[in-house]
């Protein structure tokens, strides 16, 4: 049985695998792990992995989290059925050990294609020019079209990004954007409400700005454990 965590489930992807999927799946896990094994934390170092993900102005708490219970004689809360607003913001970020290297919120209305992606990555090298100056960047995104495509291709070697970490196809749990940065993120935005796209930014920049160093390298560090539950199921 291939391992896939709820991540998979909760965004869309396949509960089920084929066997040629399994198979790619751990022959990528095990050639990063190889790698890792020859080249240690410098390996890790290196890598520069990005992400979108949807922002709602509102995305109610979870059932955990709005529990009201004064004392054990308190009645229990009426709760409603409440469903994330319909009005949000699409965000893109890349991290590395480091820390947050490139953040953006697109406009409403826009969507994320080739061309608006590398418009994307010449930011983020721009960025990387001055915030990681001579980084030898292994570039890690997950298989979505407007990342893959032969234009977007010819577009990284362009920018100087020569060489790109495998990603087998549905994979979020092997996506560090996915199975740590943005769970975090929405946890400290749940049953928060805002006004507006601004205040949404304000206070999404304001959480990355409040993390040290080591929360991006503890969950850059969270992918070897992966790569091997990847491996070992």
């Amino acid at each position: 049985m291939c391992w896939v965590t709820e991540n998979c489930v909760h965004a869309g992807f396949p509960t089920y695998l084929s066997p040629e999927l399994k198979l790619n799946r751990s022959r990528v896990s095990q050639e990063l792990l190889a790698r890792y094994t020859d080249e240690g934390e410098a390996f890790l170092g290196r890598i520069v992995t990005g992400d979108e993900t949807w922002v709602h102005h509102y995305d109610p708490e979870n059932k955990k989290q709005s529990k009201e219970y004064r004392h054990i004689g308190s009645p229990c809360p009426k709760k409603f059925k409440v469903v994330p607003s319909a009005k949000k913001v699409l965000m893109t970020v890349f991290w590395d050990c480091d820390g947050l290297v490139h953040i953006e919120f697109l406009k409403q209305g826009s969507t994320v294609n080739s061309d608006r992606y590398i418009e994307t990555l010449r930011k983020l090298r721009a960025r990387l020019t001055r915030v990681r100056p001579g980084k030898n960047v292994i570039l890690h995104h997950d298989n979505a079209r407007p990342h893959t495509s032969r234009q977007t291709q010819d577009a990284m070697k362009s920018l100087r990004f020569y060489e790109t970490l495998p990603h087998p196809s549905y994979s979020p749990d092997l996506a560090p954007s996915d199975f740590y940065l943005f769970p975090k993120l929405k946890e400290h935005i749940k049953g928060k409400h805002f006004e507006d796209d601004d205040a949404v930014q304000e206070d999404v920049r304001r959480w990355f700005r409040g993390k040290p160093h080591e929360f991006f390298a503890d969950g850059m560090r969270k992918l070897i454990w992966r790569w091997r539950a990847c491996v070992d199921n």
